[in-house]
């Protein structure tokens, strides 16, 4: 049996249906092209298969059209239908005999981040909002400048001649705020513009006060290109980045277009739809908060494991939290996970002994060579331990994007969220789906009750480049428990008690009228029976003052469960986890819980 997430979460039928279509997405990784194909099989929007081909950005191609059209080769061998003619043209629509596909998306993550420098009035205002927009997409900031920094216009200037920016995102002044003060931030920008040759100038967005947005328009178009977006700090206490984001994935593309073959062909084939994979993760978080509508709004919350990079998205019915984090990912951005992180932070997360110098030997080896698999135990074990370390570093930069009201079980934890959905291959292609979890637990450490989601089979970008074109089809497939493997509710205490010692007790009451009472020591993981896919509701009481979410000791009101692989969890771990100092006895339990996972009930 597998389970019908549609069943936990029905909002799904308010999306309104459209006519039968066939749908091809296009992903342009950093290291891989992917070509999705999905289609409509007994009255239901299926994935029906997938091609991938090594992207081909670089030498001796330096065109992505190669890549993309291997992974339409690669995806007719699979699934046996032909969706080119005989000059490898993509046919859309389909023809009558069924060749071709109706629609086109697509996505990308490849090039290289831009080069930024972000300009605001004040720290905590303009100049943190500008940072929170340019980090939507794939972006380097190489400098923040701000009005607090008196005394430094010239150092300010030289920054942005000799750095030779591609981009420079200006903020500042709330609507009818600010002008003198903006206006004079323009002027130093534009005395540091007229230095720079033309040919190397940056573009500009202006994201600042609405009133000036035509005079700062006039200023720059006579000597570089400018654009400009509605106010992002419109007054002091609100942010609003969803359109000069749009604008600014405009811009991104704009780049790219200019300096990578390719590009251009795929956004015409996709009829203007081809967006960042950024941006295509942050749509679809957004459109699943929409459709899984939890009763107390805790909102939902997306990882992307990137090769050279991860993207967090944070959604709360509709309204979008997300942050990239550029060159930190699981191929050639571990060059910054160690300069961000000590060895042993990575180390800590090895259940076999493993000297050093392996570990930096693989690190080195998958930054040179970021599309290596692991080949031995060894590899696995470090490649999924650099997984953990990389979320948790993710998280930490992401958590200044969350709301600041965002309910949380302890402070400085994981906000409440509910469900999680995990992306990258990293997690979705471990050689189970207890190794999957168990990376997700140990990286993101929830607390309270959540839902884990794992995207196995990297559709989550594909389908939120899908969203403009076919929102039926994404809707349906997001909640298809054969495209997204549902690895259940977690139920995750926090607590100071002794290890060993009771913390938790669990009656679980099944459909056939049938209850089940547990007692969860501190320490351990317990999976507690529960069919793939059969129904529960469960009654936890907190011992020792354990808290799980309504605060130290309190009872939570039954909540409704789903069986997932491994029934009901208990992750009874606490929270932070701590680690044995000595190494044999933080191996010996770090397989001890891998054990109880991997398990047979």
């Amino acid at each position: 049996m597998t389970e019908n997430l549609e069943d936990i979460y029905p909002n799904i039928s308010e999306i309104s249906d459209v006519k039968p279509s066939s749908l091809v997405s296009i992903e342009v990784g950093t290291i891989n092209t992917r070509a999705s194909l999905f289609d409509m099989v007994e009255g239901r929007y299926r994935f029906l298969a997938a091609g991938t081909a090594p992207t081909t950005i670089n030498p001796p191609f330096s065109d992505i059209s190669e890549g993309v059209r291997l992974a339409i080769a690669n995806l007719t061998a699979i699934s046996g239908r032909s969706i080119t003619n005989i000059n490898d043209d993509l046919i859309i629509p389909s023809d009558p005999d069924g060749y071709g596909v109706d629609h086109l998306a697509a996505s990308y993550s490849v090039g290289n981040p831009l080069k930024t420098i972000v300009i605001g009035l004040l720290d905590k205002v303009s100049l943190e909002s500008a940072v929170h927009l340019a980090h939507t997409v794939y972006t380097d900031i190489i400098d923040t400048i701000s009005i607090s920094e008196h005394g430094q216009s010239n150092k300010q200037i030289n920054t942005i001649v000799h750095s030779r920016p591609d981009l420079v995102i200006l903020a500042g002044g709330t609507n009818g705020g600010a002008s003198k003060t903006v206006l004079k931030m323009v002027n130093a920008l534009r005395m540091a513009i007229y230095l720079i040759p033309e040919g190397f100038r940056p573009t500009i967005l202006f994201v600042g006060n609405e009133e000036l947005a035509e005079k700062v328009q006039k200023l720059f178009s006579p000597i570089t290109e400018i654009h400009t977006a509605p106010n992002i700090r419109p007054s002091l206490s609100k942010e609003q980045l969803d359109v000069a984001q749009s604008k600014l994935s405009e811009l991104f593309q704009t780049f790219h277009n200019k300096r990578t073959l390719g590009f251009q062909d795929l956004n015409d084939y996709s009829g203007g739809f081809m967006v960042p994979a950024s941006k295509s993760f942050g749509r679809v978080i957004r459109f699943f908060s929409k459709i899984v509508r939890t009763p107390d709004q805790r909102g939902v919350l997306g990882i992307d494991l990137g090769s050279d990079s991860t993207t967090v998205a944070a959604a709360f019915n509709g309204d979008l939290r997300l942050r990239v984090v550029s060159k930190l990912g699981i191929g050639t951005g571990l060059e910054s996970i160690l300069k961000s992180s000590q060895l042993k932070d990575i180390t800590r997360w090895l259940s076999k002994e493993i000297p050093p110098s392996e570990v930096l030997d693989y690190i080195q080896n998958k930054i040179i060579r970021p599309g290596t698999l692991p080949v031995t135990d060894e590899d696995l074990e470090i490649e999924q331990a650099l997984a953990r370390e990389i979320i948790q570093q993710a998280l930490k930069k992401a958590n200044m994007n969350f709301p600041k009201n965002i309910r949380r079980v302890e402070k400085g934890t994981l906000p409440n969220f509910d469900p999680i959905l995990v992306s990258g291959s990293t997690l979705g292609l471990a050689p189970s789906a207890a190794q999957s979890l168990l990376m997700i637990l140990d990286a993101l450490q929830p607390m309270g009750i959540q839902q884990i989601i794992l995207d196995k089979n990297s559709l989550a970008i594909a389908l939120g480049a899908a969203i403009p074109i076919n929102p039926t089809l994404v809707s349906q497939l997001l909640l298809d428990p054969i495209a997204f493997l549902n690895l259940g509710f977690v139920v995750s205490p926090a607590g100071k008690a002794k290890l060993g010692s009771p913390v938790l007790k669990v009656r679980i009451d099944y459909e056939s009228g049938h209850s089940n009472i547990v007692t969860v020591d501190q320490g351990e993981i317990q999976k507690i029976p529960l069919a793939l896919g059969q129904r529960a509701r469960i009654y936890l009481d907190p011992l020792q003052r354990t808290n799980l979410g309504s605060g130290p000791g309190k009872r939570l009101p039954p909540h409704a469960v789903v069986g997932g692989p491994f029934g009901l969890i208990i992750d009874a771990r606490g929270r932070p986890i701590k680690l044995p100092n000595n190494s044999k006895k933080r191996r010996a339990l770090l397989r001890k819980w891998a054990e109880s996972l991997e398990k047979k009930d």
